[in-house]
């Protein structure tokens, strides 16, 4: 082998280390193409006061959904593909948050601070507003206020099967009221608390009649 074979090799050689030591100190699932969106509404005196949803694509979802006086706690949860892709559209709609102030110049009541956020390969842009007549804009913050929604109710039926059977059949009004006005993203994703709540004969039967009645109603709407 000549010197200017060896010398190539050796090359080759420390650029596939460089390489394999970078594999092994990449976190695993992450993506650096992967864009982050964030929805944040801040309301004092509401209930809840903080809500943060942050949807990465392709990747993990997270809810925070508290009073402000409570210790921050971010929890994973499953957003399916449509809800997602929506998601994404939207935000491109509003050029990645990358805009003019979506705030409406006339002075209106707090309705709580509401900021988007996109974040994507060091790529950071923000919105804030109080109130906007953007379309898109008010879409995007539905569909991130629905996902908040449907978190809670699906936190309060857990809790209430878990240590308040009474109070489950007012749970499940709650839930059915969303449903009813159309506010709930994906209420698919109550089906397993729901079937747990019709087949338990620990709980009363009226609350065992609804769950069973919105179960069937949830998967009849996913009928082709």
């Amino acid at each position: 082998m000549t010197r200017r074979h060896f010398q190539f090799n050796s090359i080759l050689l420390f650029a596939a280390l460089l390489f394999f030591s970078a594999m092994q100190d990449k976190p695993v699932g992450a993506d650096s193409g992967a864009a982050t969106i964030t929805y944040r509404r801040v309301f004092k005196g509401s209930t809840p006061e903080f809500i943060e949803i942050r949807i990465t694509q392709p990747g993990p979802a997270t809810f925070d959904i508290r009073q402000l006086d409570e210790d921050a706690d971010p929890s994973p949860f499953e957003v399916g593909g449509p809800v997602r892709q929506k998601i994404i559209e939207l935000t491109a709609d509003l050029k990645n948050f990358a805009i003019a102030d979506l705030e409406i110049e006339k002075k209106i009541a707090n309705l709580g601070q509401k900021t988007f956020r996109y974040e994507r390969d060091g790529e950071v842009h923000e919105a804030t507003f109080n109130y906007t007549l953007n379309a898109s804009a008010n879409q995007l913050m539905q569909i991130f206020e629905g996902l908040a929604r449907q978190q809670g109710d699906l936190i309060q039926l857990q809790r209430s099967a878990k240590y308040d059977r009474l109070g489950v059949n007012d749970a499940l009004r709650q839930f059915e009221s969303d449903m009813d006005h159309r506010l709930l993203p994906e209420p698919e994703r109550l089906l397993p608390v729901l079937d747990q709540i019709a087949a338990d004969s620990h709980y009363v039967e009226i609350a065992r009649a609804r769950a069973r009645a919105l179960a069937e109603r949830i998967r009849a709407s996913h009928e082709p």
